[in-house]
């Protein structure tokens, strides 16, 4: 009796390992087609006025630039800047006359409560909306507190973005130790 018992619940668990993974397979191709769509829709949202994004290769000297992403009306380019615990990766839409039309920080690994904040601040992003990469912790935007070396990261990275679209030749602020 004790051996039936142990058979009918190895074959309960295997059958329902059968299904899991059925289905796991069935929704694995939805869930790729609805992080893809996820993904454009968030790089239209950086570029308001584009209806289509075509990625483009980039084959100049910036080391930070890592994607590009061609629209009607400017680019949204994905930049990495090291911050003060790895690199920030930002994504920044910039119009065909140089402006940060959005931006989103996609990746960071920050210290928690001080330069992970990069993610949510919207005080701290919202000060690079429309300029035209002459951003400057300091100057024109203000750092987040207790994380000047992060917001000088993303500071780096939306500027190199700018700069791919106008050309510019923009410095790289660097800290003295080397993020």
């Amino acid at each position: 009796m004790k051996m039936k018992s142990i058979i009918t619940s190895a074959a309960v668990i295997a059958a329902s390992a059968l299904i899991l993974f059925g289905s796991g397979m069935a929704l694995s191709g939805s869930a790729a087609q609805n992080s893809e769509a996820e993904y454009e829709e968030m790089l239209l949202t950086l570029l308001p006025g584009s209806e289509s994004l075509e990625w483009e290769a980039y084959e100049g000297e910036d080391e930070s630039i890592e994607a590009v992403y061609k629209g009607e009306n400017g680019f949204v380019i994905q930049t990495a800047a090291y911050g003060y615990a790895g690199n920030i990766r930002v994504m920044t839409g910039v119009s065909n006359d140089g402006k940060v039309t959005g931006l989103v920080v996609r990746d960071l690994s920050e210290t928690w409560g001080l330069g992970a904040n990069a993610l949510t601040d919207t005080d701290f992003l919202t000060q690079f909306l429309g300029t035209s990469g002459e951003a400057e912790v300091g100057t024109n935007i203000d750092a987040m507190t207790g994380a000047t070396v992060s917001s000088k990261a993303v500071t780096r990275a939306v500027n190199a973005a700018v700069a791919y679209v106008t050309g510019a030749d923009t410095s790289s602020s660097a800290t003295s130790w080397g993020g």
